[in-house]
Order: structure tokens, then C-alpha cells, then sequence
């Protein structure tokens, strides 16, 4: 199996596992018993890490609270501001493009009463920065965008965010799920306010993930999700998952930020491209994270073309979403047509991966597409020049 859904997820690493096998067995302490030794050796491990996730952000560890994961991180943001800030205004500002997870859930917000703006993105995933500007009301408590698209890697324009944000006094919240691990965040120079992501993106362990909230004059206000004992100051009630925030945090300490996984993914899309026709890669002239590939292949089903490569992983967009019927809602805000969507495969590379392994799977890409192009009619047609 060559696999290259590792937006999806992540293969643990080896330095990551090795530090998470004594939490699971030797030093097994709760972290909130910190009466005795093993209580105190889970705190322990559990503030270094929140030292080490603070030190890769550019943060401080009081600004650090640790979840399962993005979804619980995005519904506690979004939920919990909603709650608290629902006197000043109803107003949430988010984006087409956005993961489920935060769609789902300002669906949810908008039955609650809550008032969602969903951005449009252009055909490169692109948003509208005067748009955005010009949205922001004083009924408006929240700006929700991600910092790089999961299906198209399409990264959005940060900095340039943070200061609309700032300027109009109006929180932001940016799900950096994606981003954390692939490019480097400081966060004294991009002002977000609130960021989260999963460990298991990033090589390390899944139900596991972090939740940056900037510590400001006047504290930002976020109602628990969780109600349970006095864990992260009441943010978060529950039992520390003490082996998971330790693979978190190894997970950062060893990330790799070479120029390797961009280098794959490169090759790739040339080789690509110079080999199979009516070929494209969605955005490809604008930021991506390194590690994605987004790939049209005009008149081949997604679904029939990952059906002839079984032992190569890929993906036709979130897995949160992959059972779906639906085409994707992100290549479809793109203005994508629905053929051309179902049409398109992402392929997402990982520091593991190797140029031979590129190699394979373009060939055996061209071969796949070849076959299947050779029995469709509607190929024929287009090559003939009577389709449409």
C-alpha cells in the first residue's frame, strides 16, 4: 500500500509512539492527582507539553488548551463565543470552502439565532478580502476561516485576516488544521486570536488535539463544552488524555520542515500532467500547503478510478464527508461543475513518502486512466470533437 491521504490522517512516528508507551502503562497517573507520584508525573508531562505546543506558536503555555481533536475544538469556539457574546451581536463570518465541521456547526448556531455569512471563494479558492471587510458588522463577534483548505490545500491570506480582524475589533478563529505541521505559525507576528488543531495530522496520535486562545487585556470569552471538574481552568472538564497530549507534543518537536514533501509533491503534478491529457491541478498557480494535489481528470469517475488502484490510498475529498453521495462542496463553491468535481482525486503526501513510490503511482495513474478513458463513450466523443 503507498499512502497518500495524509490529510485524512497520519502514520504515528516512530519517535512520537516511543514517548506515548510509558503513559500507557508505567506512568499511568491522572493529572489532577497530584497528591501522590504518578498524579505528578502526568501534571508534569502535561505542562511540559503545553510548554512545547506554546514554543512552536510563538505562544505562551497559559494560552494552550488541550482537546480530542478539531471538531470538539471548532464547536467549543463557535458554540461557546456564540453563548457569551450573543448581548453584543449574532453575527458569525465564515467561508464556502470551510470544513464540516465548522459548517455543520454554524448551521446549527443559525437555529439557535445566529446570523452566518458564508464568504464565496473564487475558481482558486481565493476569497475576497474587501468582502470580508465589508461584512463585518458591530453585530458582528466572530470571523471563522481556515488557515489551508483539507481537499485543495488553498491557503488562505493570513496575516492580511488577522489585521481586517484587529482593525474592526472583531474576534478570529482559524481552524489551522491543516496548516500546523506543514508551515511554520508564529503568532506574535499574525495577531490571530483563537487557532486549533489534531495531532493526528501531523504525525502523532488521534483524539488528540490543541486550542490556542490569545490572552488579552480584555479575556476572550468562551463558554465550556464540557462541564465536569476544574480541568484547563474550567475551559474543559474531563480526565487529561495524558499519552495523547504527550505524542502532541513530540509530534512538534520532531516535525520536519524540509523542502522534501514539496519536492514529491512537485514532481508529481509535472509528471503528471505531462503524461495524461485533459489533466489539471485544481489551483495550482496560487498558495497551497506543500503536501496537496488536487487532480481533475476530465471524463474519470473519481469513484471508478480509485476502484483500478487498490493499493495506493488516496481520497475524493474530507474523509468526514467521504461516504457521501454528494460532489464536493468545495470544488463546487470553486465553480466546478458537478462532473468536473466527481471527477477530481486528492492526493496528499507526507515526509514518509518516497520518489520511487511517485513513480509507481503515476504509471500506474496513466494506466488506470488509460484503460478506462479506451471504454467510455463520452471520451470517444470528446476526442472526436462532437461532445457539447
Amino acid at each position: 500500500m503507498i499512502y497518500l491521504d495524509n490529510n485524512a490522517t497520519t502514520y504515528i512516528a516512530d519517535e512520537v509512539f516511543e514517548a506515548i508507551l510509558p503513559y500507557l502503562k508505567e506512568e499511568y497517573g491522572n493529572a489532577s492527582s497530584i497528591q501522590h507520584k504518578k498524579g505528578r508525573a502526568a501534571s508534569h508531562a502535561v505542562e511540559y507539553a503545553k510548554t512545547v505546543v506554546a514554543n512552536q506558536l510563538n505562544a505562551k503555555p497559559k494560552e494552550i488548551v488541550f482537546t480530542s481533536g478539531s471538531t470538539e475544538s471548532i464547536n467549543m469556539v463557535l458554540k461557546g463565543v456564540f453563548e457569551r457574546y450573543h448581548l453584543k451581536g449574532n453575527h458569525i463570518i465564515t467561508c464556502e470552502t470551510e470544513h464540516k465541521a465548522v459548517l455543520s456547526t454554524c448551521a446549527y448556531l443559525e437555529k439557535k439565532g445566529a446570523t452566518v455569512t458564508y464568504l464565496p471563494v473564487d475558481k482558486n479558492g481565493q476569497i475576497d478580502l474587501q468582502l470580508l471587510r465589508s461584512n463585518i458588522s458591530r453585530q458582528t463577534i466572530l470571523v471563522c476561516l481556515m488557515a489551508a483548505n483539507n481537499e485543495t490545500g488553498v491557503i488562505h491570506p493570513l496575516e492580511a485576516i488577522a489585521e481586517i480582524c484587529q482593525e474592526k475589533e472583531t474576534l478570529f478563529f482559524c481552524d489551522a488544521t491543516q496548516y500546523i505541521g506543514k508551515e511554520k505559525l508564529d503568532l506574535q507576528c499574525i495577531p490571530i486570536d483563537i487557532i486549533c488543531f489534531s495531532g493526528h495530522k501531523l504525525h502523532g496520535p488521534k483524539g488528540v488535539g490543541a486550542l490556542f486562545i490569545r490572552r488579552k487585556s480584555k479575556p476572550i470569552q468562551i463558554a465550556p463544552l464540557f462541564h465536569g471538574g476544574n480541568q484547563e481552568n474550567g475551559l474543559r472538564g474531563g480526565t487529561y488524555n495524558v499519552s495523547g497530549i504527550v505524542g502532541l507534543a513530540k509530534a512538534l518537536e520532531v516535525i520536519d520542515y524540509s523542502t522534501h514533501v514539496k519536492e514529491l509533491r512537485d514532481y508529481f503534478e509535472e509528471t503528471l500532467m505531462a503524461h495524461i491529457e485533459e489533466c489539471c491541478i485544481h489551483a495550482i498557480q496560487f498558495p497551497r500547503i506543500h503536501n496537496t494535489s488536487n487532480v481533475l481528470f476530465k471524463y474519470v469517475k473519481g469513484s471508478e478510478l480509485m476502484t483500478k488502484l487498490p493499493n495506493i490510498a488516496i481520497s475524493s475529498g474530507s474523509a468526514c464527508v467521504s461516504g457521501s453521495r454528494d460532489p464536493s462542496h468545495v470544488l463546487k463553491a470553486m465553480h466546478l461543475s458537478d462532473e468536473d468535481a466527481y471527477c477530481s482525486l486528492r492526493f496528499s503526501f507526507s515526509r514518509y513518502n518516497t520518489k520511487n513510490e511517485v513513480d509507481v503511482v503515476v504509471q500506474e495513474l496513466i494506466d488506470a486512466v488509460t484503460k478506462i478513458r479506451d471504454s467510455s463513450p463520452i471520451w470517444q466523443l470528446y476526442k472526436s470533437g462532437n461532445l457539447g
